[in-house]
């Protein structure tokens, strides 16, 4: 029998996350390109800046319906015939409102580039808002709120805004808008925000994938860059970073669902954004608490004790601001039986202030940063996923090489300085814990826990 040899691992490679080159159109469009050879799906992102707080008092939600509508036809062709031209490019195209603005994202083959990126501009040039199509848009928006409140995660995540800001203040509210305001929207409403915020001046363009062989100069003139926006309107003021009203007194809200037999459990803290000088040290604490299977949190909840299926921490930036006005929010997400729920928010309780009087050991440090840091060129193996993150730093107002200075800065920060920052960032008396379940069975299992006053919302 004859047996071949092994192969061997190559030598490895150096890495760093690429860097686009920067330019601006002559319509005023920003652009970020990046030459990804061998990527041969082209991915392109557009960013206008239009913070949800710009949305006009009692049209929560506009922003988001816009945004659905965009490429639901235009002055050229109709919602199923932009549909079907998308089809034929085999491209894909979808648009979302964020907390910063309105995102198009478009996947296309190479070779269909400049046909796709003709109906991407035609979307954002002359999009049709017709009244059939904005009212269908919210129907189907409407008829998504009652499921998302029976959802208990995102009942949760409705729970947790709403406690920890204040009610005039547009971060306490669902970003897709209310029931009672989405049935205010009609498409004057919606072509009304679309002129007085979707123009190229104020909006970011991000193109990734395998450049070889295309004139993307001259394709993006015959098809971004013919985009003029509203032009007799001034140009919209960039929202000024009002100061925030934060009240994270820790405490605990129990959203009463009578006979559940879970907990869906939220505890929210707020802090700093990406412009902090101790984010890299929050990012790598945050991940050694509750970022994967071999977590703090995953170790003691999952695999010791049997509570959940998993308890992960996430961190969500909600506003950017170079100047120090920023503001995320991390927490602890993950649910529990209904019996468990005292018991694991009393382990959650315990290991943060074992994190607070001991900090975090080198080795759980070690494996953070190889996760993290050592799988970054695969997580950015694909063309969309290099041009989501390029449109979160454009959006977010940080550096083009931000990317890759943040990883160089978690391969610098040391177990105690990680350690640190998520002990800050965690700090119990500054907690909201958002409890989404039977407030009859776990109301006296929370009480005594140290986690601060209980109050029981019933009704959601």
């Amino acid at each position: 029998m004859t047996f071949h040899p092994r192969p061997s691992a190559g030598e490895p490679r150096p890495w760093a996350f690429p860097a686009p080159d920067r330019s601006v159109l002559t319509n005023g469009l920003t652009l970020l390109r990046c030459h990804r050879p061998g990527r041969q799906v082209i991915a392109v992102e557009v960013n206008v800046a239009a913070r949800l707080d710009v949305e006009p008092e009692g049209l929560d939600g506009v922003a988001n319906v816009m945004a659905r509508a965009l490429c639901e036809g235009t002055d050229r062709h109709s919602a199923e015939e932009f549909a079907a031209e998308l089809e034929r490019c085999g491209a894909n195209a979808e648009a979302h409102a964020n907390s910063f603005g309105v995102r198009l994202t478009l996947e296309v083959p190479v070779s269909r580039l400049a046909r796709a990126l003709g109906l991407l501009a035609e979307a954002l040039r002359a999009p049709a808002f017709a009244d059939a199509v904005v009212d269908r848009l919210v129907r189907n928006r409407l008829d998504e709120i009652p499921y998302e409140l029976a959802d208990p995660q995102r009942r949760a995540t409705r729970a947790l805004a709403a406690a920890l800001f204040a009610p005039d203040d547009r971060m306490s509210r669902p970003r897709q808008g209310t029931g009672e305001t989405v049935a205010r929207i009609d498409s004057a409403a919606v072509r009304a925000f679309y002129e007085a915020h979707v123009r190229p001046a104020t909006a970011t363009a991000v193109v990734v994938g395998d450049l070889t062989g295309i004139d993307l100069d001259a394709v993006l003139a015959d098809t971004l860059g013919t985009w003029t926006g509203n032009t007799t309107a001034a140009l919209p003021a960039r929202p000024t970073a009002l100061p925030v009203k934060v009240d994270d007194t820790g405490r605990v809200v129990i959203v009463d669902r009578p006979g559940a037999v879970q907990t869906q459990l939220l505890i929210g803290a707020v802090g700093s954004d990406r412009h902090g000088p101790g984010w890299a040290a929050q990012v790598l604490g945050a991940y050694c608490l509750g970022g994967s299977l071999t977590s703090r949190l995953d170790r003691v909840l999952r695999e010791e004790k049997g509570y959940t299926y998993g308890v992960r921490t996430f961190t969500q930036v909600l506003r950017s601001d170079p100047g120090g006005g920023g503001l995320a929010l991390a927490t602890i997400s993950g649910s529990v039986d209904t019996s468990a729920t005292g018991p694991a928010l009393a382990d959650i309780r315990t290991l943060l202030l074992d994190l607070s009087a001991h900090g975090l050991g080198e080795t759980e440090r070690d494996a953070a940063v190889e996760n993290l840091v050592g799988v970054a060129p695969l997580r950015f193996e694909t063309s969309s996923s290099i041009a989501g993150t390029l449109a979160d730093q454009a959006e977010q107002d940080l550096p083009d090489d931000y990317q890759k200075q943040l990883y160089e800065r978690l391969g610098a920060v040391d177990a105690a300085a990680a350690g640190a920052a998520v002990a800050r960032l965690f700090s119990l008396e500054r907690l909201v814990t958002v409890l989404v379940g039977d407030a009859s069975r776990i109301g006296e299992q929370v009480r005594g826990l140290g986690l601060g006053d209980v109050q029981v919302l019933h009704g959601g």
